[in-house]
This record gives C-alpha cells, sequence and structure tokens, in this order.
C-alpha cells in the first residue's frame, strides 16, 4: 500500500506542474490589464508604466512564469490588485468556512444517503422503494439555491431555529454550528439524491452475484451479507461519487454563500472576477488545482481500504 501512495504522489507532481503552467498562461491571456484595474480607467499612463514596471509585466513571458513557479514554491501568492494585502490572509480566512461547509455536506449526504440506496434496493419494487426514488428524483432536480430559500424560509424565518445568514467564527463552535446547519443541509440533501440512487443501484446489481449467494447460503445472517459482502463490494462506485462531489461542492458552493451570507472561497473569487484582482484570481486557482489534486489522491488512497486489490494493481 506505500508503493501504491508513493507512487499517486510522485504522479500529483507533474499534475500540478501542468494544471500551474495552463492556470499562468489563462490569467495572462485574459482581457484588460492588471495594471489598469488597479488604478483605473482614469490613471495616467506613466502610473500604469510604473505599476506594470514594479509588478513585472513588462519582463519576458518565460521570466514571469519562472518568478510565478518560484514564488509558488515559497508560498508566496502576491498581494491584492485591490485591497494591497496578502492573497494568503484572505484566502487563509475564507478557505476553512468552504471546507468546513464541503465537509458537512458529504457527511450529510453519506449519513442519508446510503442507508437509503440500501433500503431502497433490499425493498426493491415496494412502497418504500418508491418513496425513496421520488425524494431521489426531487433531490436531483432541485438548484441548491433555491432549496436553501426554501430552508431558510421555513426552518429560520417560519420556526426560528436557525439563524438565516452569516457565520460565526472557530473560536465559538457551537455558534458555529448552528450557522451552518442550513447551508450544510441544502448541499448535503442534493448530495443525499445522486448517493442514494447510485447506492441503489449498486446494490441491486451486487445483490444478484454469485458470492452474495453463496453467503447467504453458508446460513449467515442477513445483516453480516449486506454489511460486509454487498455493501462494501458497492463502496468503490460511491466513493469515486464522493471524490467528485467533493470538488465539485467547492466550486459551486458560492450560490449557498450567496444565499447565506457566508464567506467562502467560491465568493471570493467571484469578487476578483468582478474587480478584475487578477492576483487574487490566480491564487485562488492555485488553491482549487491544489485542492483537486489532494482529494484525487485521497480517494485512492481509501480505494486501498475499501478494495484490496487496488494496492496489487
Amino acid at each position: 500500500m506505500a508503493r501504491h501512495i508513493v507512487r499517486r504522489l510522485l504522479l500529483a507532481i507533474p499534475t500540478l506542474l501542468a494544471v500551474f503552467t495552463i492556470i499562468f498562461f489563462i490569467v495572462r491571456v485574459a482581457p484588460g490589464d492588471p495594471a489598469v484595474a488597479a488604478l483605473g480607467d482614469y490613471a495616467s499612463a506613466d502610473a500604469v508604466a510604473a505599476l506594470r514596471e514594479k509588478m513585472g509585466l513588462n519582463a519576458p513571458l518565460w521570466q514571469q512564469y519562472l518568478t510565478f513557479l518560484g514564488d509558488l514554491a515559497r508560498g508566496d501568492l502576491g498581494r491584492s490588485l485591490i485591497s494591497q494585502k496578502p492573497v494568503s490572509e484572505q484566502i487563509g480566512f475564507v478557505l476553512p468556512y468552504t471546507l468546513e461547509l464541503t465537509a458537512a455536506a458529504i457527511l450529510v449526504g453519506l449519513a442519508l444517503g446510503i442507508p437509503t440506496g440500501v433500503l431502497t434496493a433490499i425493498r426493491r419494487n415496494s412502497a418504500i422503494d418508491y418513496i425513496g426514488r421520488v425524494f431521489s428524483l426531487l433531490g436531483l432536480s432541485f438548484p441548491a439555491f433555491y432549496l436553501g430559500i426554501l430552508l431558510m424560509f421555513f426552518f429560520a424565518v417560519k420556526l426560528g431555529l436557525f439563524p438565516a445568514v452569516g457565520s460565526a467564527p472557530f473560536s465559538r463552535p457551537l455558534e458555529n454550528l448552528h450557522y451552518l446547519v442550513l447551508p450544510a443541509l441544502t448541499l448535503g440533501l442534493i448530495e443525499t439524491a445522486y448517493i442514494a440512487h447510485m447506492t441503489r443501484s449498486v446494490m441491486l446489481s451486487v445483490l444478484s452475484d454469485d458470492y452474495v449467494r453463496t453467503a447467504r447460503a453458508k446460513g449467515l445472517r442477513e445483516r453480516v451479507v449486506l454489511l460486509r459482502h454487498a455493501l462494501r463490494a458497492a463502496l468503490i462506485p460511491i466513493v469515486s461519487l464522493v471524490g467528485i462531489f467533493a470538488i465539485s461542492l467547492i466550486g459551486s458552493s458560492v450560490l449557498v454563500e450567496e444565499v447565506f451570507a457566508r464567506p467562502g472561497l467560491g465568493k471570493l473569487m467571484v469578487g476578483a472576477t468582478k474587480q478584475k484582482d487578477y492576483t487574487t484570481l490566480q491564487s485562488i486557482m492555485v488553491i482549487y488545482a491544489l485542492i483537486i489534486v489532494i482529494i484525487n489522491l485521497v480517494v485512492d488512497i481509501i480505494y486501498t481500504f475499501v478494495d484490496p486489490r487496488v494496492r496489487y494493481s
């Protein structure tokens, strides 16, 4: 298993280098001049030229690229063109909120989706199966922002159980959790629909396999057959789905962050795009790429525990 993990780590290095290179050129070919965006449209030509020199934009492209990689190697993400504050401070403030929301939504999706999928699979074509499939279809059809507004209306405005908007610092964990419930449910319920649908489909396929019939013929209890044999075999596609969702949630959480007025990486990226803050935008894209590579690496490691055959492939 250690060899498998080391191999995946080594493969991640050229992947990151390729992604960082693409990000560098995407930002450079974007319309508009970063110096003009920072100073405004009415800035003098001398001021724009001086700022371009200070930002290193007058240097050859290859030199800018090497400087970009060198800064990343030192952990220097630069300074915002708008606020002149270090970008690492801005990202360091909002990133924990995005990761917290993503992790909470995944936990909600797993806690509700897997049992629902298993139950509807073993009760195929029953009333429970039909109800579960209807709710799955509803979850697949609901936009995140609309579901968030509905949850806010019922649980915050009507019942007053949770705060409608805002967030709390991590130094006050209970209050922070109180603010997290509705945003996490918004993303988690949608993910529940996908996981339940996937789990049901895979379980129906696995339950008809020969080794499951053999386990039942040996007299094993049904719960042991379902959990130890059938569900474990079904976890591979579920883990893949969760990995994909973790990546998409980090990127698409901006809608929920806007609805519930939460700080987050996606919200910061939208603001940087509107303000043409190229330094902040480039740094956020780098962080996104790093997170995606880490998530893929974690999924690969989980594979080795779920299916030992992966270790020897």
